[in-house]
């Protein structure tokens, strides 16, 4: 839909005049009256006429105000989505990703909490490459996978070339009602490394955790400290990909559920890792499920390339150790530099 023209209220707009002729009848001049300090035959001087805006400049205020065609555009598009998932004339790749969903409703759902909530900052976010492939690899933490939803935002939202995160979510994820779908939606898939080389080889940005439910569900007692990397099965596949791998820490998801203990029985009881008790979990009721409003901070760090290496690397054992340790090493170091950085908890 075309923008909408604003025409001034009051009388109608005096057709252009043609030549190189001012304002004087019939485009004549008289001697001595040139300039803007020229008078009429009274000699009064006239007012200056106010230019009229060339016609290719845009108008302000003409799609911003609520007469404007701003709103007319935003309902014109909320329909044309709506008909195109009622229709189905929308597209989703071969793992279950719907860009258009992600990017118009899931990305809006979540972005008040990254915006306002958790007043994210993010840093060094040029060291994911503009194109091609590339794994991020972060620490994981917070009892509830936010951080992950949250490192997703952030790439969304802050690219300069506007790339997305294809998150490796555990087994669980998949398992769950209503959950199992959203998350393929919003582009994530099964953790394995079959699925994670496919993306990368096509030149998604691919983020994986690999502290998985060790990291998410430790004490509070041990924040920021990182578990186990695995195997180094993250490298190898980047090996086989031949993409950089971008360390990415997080701080601020450690605090947002301090788990303080771990119902272990009842854990088993409804099939999840663990169990969390909070200051305010389960004490509180639904109340206390609410995250505390921590102030985060999201910093990539400088990519490690692995294309220099030749292809049979991927199975070299003591080059996936080194490897794994030197990414885990540099998360570790940054996470304990924002954390000398850092103010507050809260602010």
């Amino acid at each position: 839909m075309a923008d909408a023209k604003v025409l001034p209220f009051g009388d109608e707009p005096r057709p252009r005049r043609g030549g190189s002729g001012g304002g004087g009848g019939g485009g004549r001049r008289q001697s001595g009256q040139h300039g803007p300090h020229a008078k009429d035959a009274a000699g009064k001087r006239p007012l200056a006429p106010v230019p009229e805006p060339e016609e290719s400049e845009p108008q302000p205020e003409a799609a911003a105000g609520p007469g404007g065609g701003g709103w007319e555009r935003r309902i014109a598009g909320g329909l044309a989505f709506l008909r195109r998932r009622v229709t189905g004339d929308y597209r989703v790749d071969e793992f279950g990703y719907d860009e258009e969903l992600t990017d118009q409703v899931l990305m809006s759902l979540i972005r008040p909490l990254y915006e306002n909530y958790f007043r994210v900052e993010v840093k060094g976010i040029e060291n994911i490459p503009s194109d091609g492939g590339a794994l991020v690899v972060a620490n994981h933490s917070g009892t509830l996978p936010l951080d992950g939803l949250m490192m997703q935002v952030a790439v969304h939202d802050h690219h300069p070339a506007d790339r997305h995160l294809r998150l490796l979510a555990a087994d669980l994820v998949f398992m769950l009602p209503v959950v199992n779908e959203l998350a393929r939606k919003a582009g994530h898939t099964l953790a394995c490394a079959e699925d994670a080389e496919r993306l990368l080889l096509r030149g998604e940005v691919v983020g994986v955790m690999p502290e998985g439910f060790k990291g998410l569900g430790k004490p509070f007692g041990e924040r920021y400290k990182l578990q186990r990397f695995g195997r180094g099965g993250f490298v190898s596949t980047a090996l086989r990909a031949g993409v950089p791998i971008v360390p990415c820490s997080i701080v601020g998801a450690e605090e947002i559920y301090p788990m303080v203990g771990n119902a272990r029985t009842l854990a088993r009881l409804l099939g999840v890792p663990y169990f969390p008790l909070t200051p305010t979990f389960p004490w509180l009721g639904p109340l206390g499920a609410l995250p505390l409003p921590t102030k985060w901070t999201i910093q990539f760090g400088e990519p490690i390339p692995t294309d220099g290496y030749p292809p049979e690397a991927a199975e070299d054992p003591m080059l996936m150790f080194n490897l794994t340790d030197q990414v885990r090493e540099q998360i570790q170091h940054t996470l304990y530099k924002l954390l000398v950085q850092r103010r507050s908890v809260f602010f």
